[in-house]
């Protein structure tokens, strides 16, 4: 794996850097190949049991798409006559790395740092619970550059904002604010700055220590109560139900609570 995206895992948590800040962690090929695999590993991985998803520097998460090196990649394809080629990063890159995020069976926390801009918005928002620094900063940007939505945030924009604000969103890029982010509902929690990667550490560590299959059933239940009926989703929660109910972590948690202890849980 490229040292552009850093991977570890330790004690149940697999922790995912995007390591460009100094192009404020654009996505180039390098890039956009390490974080598929780093995000590939921490969903399959079963001693994996929450992901925190960061960034290094203090100027931005992630700005998506290098354009540097795409300008490069446009101007190769239209003198070659290839047409639209070099987009196929969203079907390689961007799409895989959205899978594993959203259908990961374990909690994925994004802890943004700063600027998160067209596919690094669609990143933030692929994951579960979002902690934000104060100065950071959201942008669709993809009408700013002539193209239409990717990186997922087409489906989970609307999720989080209602499909009216999102329209007004993609539609009219600008910069969104982190106090803004959180009344819209993008930001779950926003923290100074200097605290952001402690409380993203601390908030990541205590969902990796927790009961790690009833969290991947509530990750299940709400992706599919969003697009099924009320009748169909009863009958989901009725199946996730049942199989939560028959974790050691189900009678760890009713013994603990019985005898007044705090549950360890094992994550099975």
């Amino acid at each position: 794996m490229a040292d552009t995206v850093l991977y570890e895992v330790s004690d149940g948590l697999a922790t995912i850097t995007i390591n460009r800040p100094e192009a404020m962690n654009a996505m180039n090929i390098e890039t956009k190949v390490a974080f598929r695999e780093a995000a590939q590993a921490a969903a399959a991985d079963d001693s994996v049991r929450a992901v925190l998803l960061t960034a290094a520097g203090d100027r931005a998460f992630c700005v998506g798409q290098d354009l540097k090196e795409h300008i490069g990649g446009l101007t190769a394809a239209r003198e070659s006559g290839s047409g639209g080629g070099v987009m196929s990063t969203v079907q390689e890159h961007y799409n895989p790395i959205v899978r594993a995020l959203t259908g990961a069976a374990k909690p994925v926390v994004a802890a943004v740092n700063g600027v998160a801009a067209g596919a690094g918005f669609g990143f933030a928002l692929a994951a579960d619970y979002r902690i934000v620094a104060d100065t950071a900063a959201f942008n669709t940007s993809f009408a700013g550059v002539a193209l239409t939505a990717d990186s997922g945030i087409s489906w989970t924009l609307p999720r989080v904002v209602g499909p009216s604000r999102a329209a007004d969103l993609l539609l009219f890029p600008r910069s969104i604010t982190a106090q803004e982010a959180y009344e819209l509902g993008i930001a779950n929690r926003i923290v100074p700055s200097a605290d952001l990667a402690a409380e993203a550490v601390k908030v990541a560590r205590g969902l990796a220590e927790g009961p790690t299959l009833a969290y991947a059933a509530l990750k299940e239940s709400l992706a599919f109560g969003l697009t099924h009926s009320l009748e169909e989703t009863l009958e989901k929660e009725d199946e996730l139900q049942t199989r939560a109910g028959s974790s050691e972590d189900h009678v760890i948690a009713v013994q603990a609570f019985v005898n007044k202890e705090k549950p360890k849980y094992l994550g099975r």
